[in-house]
């Protein structure tokens, strides 16, 4: 796949199907050609890592996920979260094509920030997608109802002339050919998807794959801003799209490579 970065960038992982590039988002993004994507997948950090606890595997863990779920040391204002959320959203938008689409996955914690930055930065919201987890980790403090939600905005430019894709026919042939509905249900991403590395967000393939057929065509290409572990490349590339992701942890980008290396010699033996 030809760099979108100009020749100055180096990529961290390069294929005809794929591209890795190691680094800042917010600069890196400015350095993209102009509208040259036909569909973004973002998940964002939810800046969740305040030195709590919660519940994975049956054990009592911290919810602290690493310096990238950080604005700062000292704490992070709502004031400094919109901003973070307005300024991605809005480098986002200078690479997608007129009739592309932006999925953007979160919790009650950043979700609402993000519904109003896309507003605020020339984008109108398709649907509001709840995902339903079959088997979230359970509530230890006992003083609320189990979190067993995440919601995915879905949005394209708020422009008359803009025609966004959605796969009507294949939705309905998946869902037993009837509309699919706003709320999916399943469960969180299995171990065999972690074989490479773990991701404390880490999203299950069926997710992203549903997402692909749903808004984009094969050949197109589709970009993730905090790849993390790769599982939109995974389902991009598996789809016969191609990928682009971004993201500041080298660790997490080397798991990212080695599951988008196995995918791409799945899909050259069928």
């Amino acid at each position: 796949m030809e760099g979108l970065f100009g020749k100055r960038m180096k990529a961290y992982f390069r294929t005809d199907q794929a591209e890795l590039i190691w680094g800042d988002s917010f600069k890196l993004l400015t350095k993209m050609e102009v509208e040259s994507v036909d569909m973004i997948f973002a998940d964002p950090p939810y800046f969740l890592s305040n030195d709590g606890i919660t519940c994975k595997g049956g054990k009592m863990v911290s919810v602290n996920k690493g310096a990238w779920d950080k604005l700062s040391e000292d704490g992070t204002s709502v004031e400094d979260k919109h901003r973070f959320n307005r300024k991605w959203i809005r480098l986002c938008k200078r690479v997608l094509k007129p009739n592309g689409t932006i999925w953007i996955s979160g919790t009650l914690h950043n979700i609402y920030s993000i519904g109003m930055a896309l507003e605020q930065e020339g984008f109108k919201i398709i649907n509001n997608i709840t995902w339903q987890k079959t088997n979230p980790p359970p509530n230890l403090a006992c003083r609320c109802f189990t979190h067993s939600t995440e919601t995915i905005l879905w949005a394209k430019k708020n422009d008359k002339k803009s025609r966004h894709f959605f796969n009507y026919g294949k939705m309905k042939e998946m869902n037993n050919g009837r509309q699919m509905k706003d709320v999916w249900t399943g469960a969180l991403t299995k171990p065999s998807e972690k074989a490479e590395g773990k991701h404390p967000t880490q999203k299950p393939e069926y997710l992203l794959e549903r997402i692909v057929l749903a808004s984009t065509e094969e050949g197109q290409l589709i970009l993730d801003p905090f790849c993390g572990s790769g599982t939109t490349g995974v389902a991009a590339v598996g789809l016969g799209r191609r990928f682009i992701g971004i993201d500041v942890s080298e660790a997490y980008l080397e798991i990212s490579r080695k599951r988008l290396e196995k995918t791409i010699d799945e899909r050259q033996r069928l």
